[in-house]
C-alpha cells in the first residue's frame, strides 16, 4: 500500500492513493497512521479517490487525526492537488477536486504553490471562545466547516492552547475550529489555531480564510485580501462576495509502502 507524506505550511498529512475506492479507512487505522510514535505522524489523512473514470473528477476524503470525518481542509487540498500533479494523474494547471463541502477548483503553479477556490466564507454570527479562563469575542464563520475566529490585541503567542478552548455547543453542535488572530500590519494578520479533532496545528487553511473574513467583518467589510502568518509559514487569502481563495505552498516530503500485516491488525 502506497503512501505519501506532505505538508502545507507545516500542517502535515498522510496521502493514501485509493483510485479504485477499495481501502477500508477505519477510525483505528487513521488514528494509528497519524500517531507520531506508533505511526507515520500527521494532522490528518487524505484518501485519494477517483469519482468519474480515468479522466474524471477527484474526491478528497479527509479525516482528522482522531479518525473523525471533516468537511474540508484548505492546506490538505493544496497537498492533495500537488500529489495528483506529482503522480501524473493531472497536468499542471487548473482542475476540480470534490470535497464534502462541495467541488473546489485548484490551480497548481510551477513553484510548487497551489491556489484553492475555497468557496464562500459566510459570517453567521458572533460568539465567545473561552481560552485561559478568559472570554474572547469573535465571529462564527462557515468555510464549509465551522470556525470561531477571534481578533484580539493580546499577542497570540501568549495563549495556552494545550487544552481545547471552550465554545457555545448550541451554536457549534458538531464542534468548532478556534482561531486567535493579531493584526500585525496593513492587510497582514498572525494566527494560531486549535483544530477540532486534532489540537493546535501549525496551520489551518480554512482557518486562515475564516480569520480574514472575521477581520474584515470587524471593520464592516465583506471583501478584501490579507497575508496570514501561521506557525508553519505564510499564506495569502482573498475574500470576495461569492467565494474566497487561498494560496500557499504544498510540499511532498516522502513516499513509501505501508506494511500490510500492520494495516490488517488495525481493522
Amino acid at each position: 500500500m502506497e503512501f505519501v507524506k506532505g505538508h502545507g505550511t507545516e500542517n502535515d498529512f498522510v496521502v493514501l492513493p485509493d483510485l479504485d475506492d477499495a481501502l477500508d479507512l477505519t477510525v483505528a487505522r487513521v488514528q494509528a497512521l497519524c500517531d507520531r510514535q506508533r505511526g507515520l505522524g500527521a494532522d490528518g489523512v487524505l484518501r485519494v479517490v477517483r469519482t468519474g473514470g480515468s479522466e474524471g473528477k477527484w474526491f478528497m476524503d479527509y479525516r482528522n487525526a482522531d479518525g473523525s470525518i471533516a468537511e474540508m481542509c484548505g492546506n490538505g487540498l493544496r497537498v492533495f492537488a500537488r500529489y495528483l500533479v506529482d503522480a501524473g494523474h493531472q497536468p499542471q494547471g487548473t482542475f476540480v477536486v470534490g470535497t464534502r463541502a462541495g467541488d473546489r477548483t485548484v490551480t497548481t503553479h510551477p513553484d510548487g504553490s497551489v491556489t484553492n477556490d475555497m468557496g464562500p466564507a459566510r459570517v453567521t454570527g458572533t460568539s465567545i471562545a473561552a481560552v485561559d479562563g478568559s472570554g474572547i469575542g469573535g465571529f462564527a464563520v462557515d468555510v464549509g466547516n465551522p470556525h470561531l475566529a477571534c481578533v484580539t490585541e493580546v499577542p497570540v503567542e501568549d495563549f495556552d492552547l494545550t487544552a481545547p478552548p471552550g465554545f457555545d455547543p448550541v451554536m457549534f453542535p458538531h464542534g468548532v475550529n478556534v482561531e486567535l488572530i493579531n493584526v500585525i500590519g496593513a492587510d497582514a494578520l498572525r494566527m494560531r489555531v486549535y483544530e477540532r479533532g486534532v489540537g493546535e496545528t501549525r496551520s489551518c487553511g480554512t482557518g486562515t480564510v475564516a480569520s480574514v473574513a472575521s477581520w474584515l467583518a470587524g471593520q464592516g467589510r465583506t471583501t478584501g485580501s490579507a497575508t496570514v502568518d501561521v506557525l508553519g509559514g505564510q499564506v495569502s487569502v482573498t475574500i470576495e462576495l461569492t467565494t474566497s481563495t487561498l494560496t500557499g505552498p504544498a510540499v511532498l516530503v516522502a513516499r513509501g509502502e505501508l506494511d500490510k500485516s500492520w494495516w490488517d491488525a488495525l481493522a
